[in-house]
């Protein structure tokens, strides 16, 4: 159980620090109690309950609401299974915190049917690992944020992400911890993700950031001011970084770079680009502390009593929104059915004969260049605001198709250089344990499989997953010699294709539309479950074509 012992006093009258004006300091007070308010707050007023009169009366807080509904505005938040653990947790964190008794008395009073052991009944053997997940982040991060709030559809891979993000901004690295949260900024900021970026601009003050790096990438130090290039690239054509990109930053005379410190940067990078797609993707609402994400407006329902969460009731709004999968048309069912039909006909090819190298070489090439044409109506130039854009420079630089424009890069085989046999090493070599953490996460969303799809069970997944993965890498030029390329025009449809490149490449155009318009019939933890897959096999390509070069310096 966390504990707030060592939390300072909430005084009466005081206002939640830094809603008003700057919302910034709420994130980096962590376990301050106006930034614990905020959380149970947070959660129980998104359950329709009111908290104004105890905690805004009595106490004189003033406490910002949210704005959305949930974690994500493309699911319900009926939908997401963390909520009532999300009460629970915090509320039992409530009552065991020796400081909080201004706090526990409003709740007692408002809420005579709470109690801590009756939160115990009602969180079951089967939410234990989220539970203990979410315990975990909080003592971490001080936080738990719309991310993890949906990542928790699956705990697997949850557990291994939280691990790898904690190691790679708090463990001990090459990096100082500032540098680590600033590298964050500039990779989420060529995605336009401010989401992001507000987390980590709270999180950089937090750890010692000076506040004039802020106003610009020209007002940070010149060795970071080098990373941009490289940032850019990754972000939008990795398959342009040469060995001659890592010679310049790791030659300069001043402000070089180490290879260990390099590296470092490149994982940052990498992940922050793929986290900043699962954020679009997935529709991730703004944290209530960051701008866009709350108001102080008075609540609309109110009067509910916490026995209405853990009787399974929202409030009256959740009835305007349905799940993916619970209308299910006749076309929708057909459309599932059809897709299984494929995987069994494929499988059935594949055991009957195999294609030659010649062959599968062809359908490579047939597949990466119709992957250029696959493009939403929706696509349009996006500017970034100034806000995000002063983290980064040369704001017209973004994705193109490799092989359009005239330029001709050669194809990526993985048999010439894979994260198994050469980027798993190089990582571990030069940031030890960070290779495995990787590797571990990698291979955790490739295999996840709860062998569901949409309303049918016992089913073979492995077809599909392998196919998703693939046509990511093919859209960035990596070839698996051994797989045949005809097989993803079988499974993945337009809409899906759209949606997938969409997301991958230029996430900050991800539309609400294209989330609802594939996979009509699955579930919403299915269709986080291929958010998985796009943000570690978009992020492995970028690892892929960034530690090559590297290699190549270094040989």
């Amino acid at each position: 159980m966390v504990s707030l012992s060592s939390a300072t006093p909430v005084v009466p009258g005081e206002l939640i620090p830094g809603v008003c004006g700057n919302p910034a300091p709420l994130r980096s007070s962590r376990a301050r109690p106006g930034g614990f308010c905020l959380g149970i707050a947070r959660r129980l007023r998104r359950s329709r309950i009111d908290l104004d009169y105890p905690f805004e009366t009595e106490l004189g807080i003033r406490i910002p609401r949210p704005l959305g509904h949930g974690p994500s505005r493309f699911i319900p938040e009926k939908e997401v299974p963390a909520p009532l653990l999300w009460d629970c947790f915090f509320l039992s964190c409530l009552c065991h915190s020796e400081e909080s008794e201004k706090l526990q008395s409003a709740v007692d009073e408002h809420f005579c049917c709470f109690s801590p052991d009756h939160l115990t009944i009602q969180v079951g053997k089967e939410d234990a690992t989220m539970h203990t997940l979410f315990a975990e982040s909080f003592a971490t991060l001080g936080r738990l944020d719309n991310v993890t709030l949906v990542m928790v559809f699956h705990p697997q891979y949850l557990e291994s992400f939280l691990k790898t993000q904690h190691y790679l901004l708090q463990m001990d690295g090459p990096l100082p911890l500032h540098y680590r949260h600033y590298i964050g900024i500039m990779a989420a900021a060529r995605h336009q993700c401010s989401y992001l970026v507000n987390l980590h601009v709270n999180d950089f003050l937090h750890v010692g950031g000076d506040p004039k790096w802020l106003n610009g990438l020209e007002n940070a130090p010149q060795k970071l001011q080098n990373l941009g290039e490289l940032n850019k690239m990754l972000a939008h054509r990795p398959w342009l970084i040469t060995k001659e990109h890592i010679e310049q930053l790791l030659k300069t005379e001043e402000n070089s770079w180490s290879l260990a410190e390099l590296i470092h940067a490149v994982v940052l990078l990498t992940h922050y680009h793929s986290l900043a797609s699962f954020t679009f993707g997935c529709g991730i609402s703004p944290e209530i502390d960051c701008e866009g994400g709350h108001t102080f407006r008075p609540p609309s329902v109110s009067n509910y009593c916490i026995c209405d969460i853990t009787n399974g009731y929202h409030g009256v709004d959740e009835i305007h929104a349905s799940p993916a999968g619970s209308i299910l048309s006749t076309e929708s069912v057909c459309e599932v059915e059809a897709l299984m039909e494929k995987m069994k006909q494929l499988q059935e090819c594949r055991d009957e004969e195999e294609a030659s190298q010649e062959e599968m070489a062809t359908r490579f090439e047939r597949e990466k260049r119709e992957s250029m044409f696959v493009c939403s109506s929706e696509d349009e130039e996006s500017a970034a605001t100034r806000d995000v854009s002063r983290h980064f420079e040369d704001t017209s630089y973004g994705y193109k198709d490799f092989s359009r424009h005239g330029m001709h890069v050669p194809t990526f085989r993985v048999q010439d250089y894979s994260w198994e046999d050469h980027g798993y090493s190089l990582v571990n070599r030069l940031y030890p344990d960070v290779g495995q953490l990787l590797d571990e996460k990698f291979h955790i969303a490739y295999n996840l499989t709860y062998n569901t799809m949409a309303m049918h069970k016992d089913v073979d997944t492995s077809m599909l997953r392998r196919a998703i993965w693939n046509y990511i890498h093919c859209m960035f030029g990596i070839r698996y010699d051994d797989y045949d390329y005809g097989e993803i025009n079988q499974l993945l449809d337009r809409s899906f294709k759209v949606y997938i490149k969409t997301v991958v490449c230029t996430p900050e155009k991800t539309t609400k539309r294209m989330y609802d318009s594939f996979w009509r019939q699955f579930e919403h933890s299915e269709k986080v479950h291929v958010n998985l897959l796009l943000v570690e096999a978009r992020m492995q390509a970028e690892l892929l074509y960034a530690l090559r070069a590297i290699t190549r310096y270094m040989t």
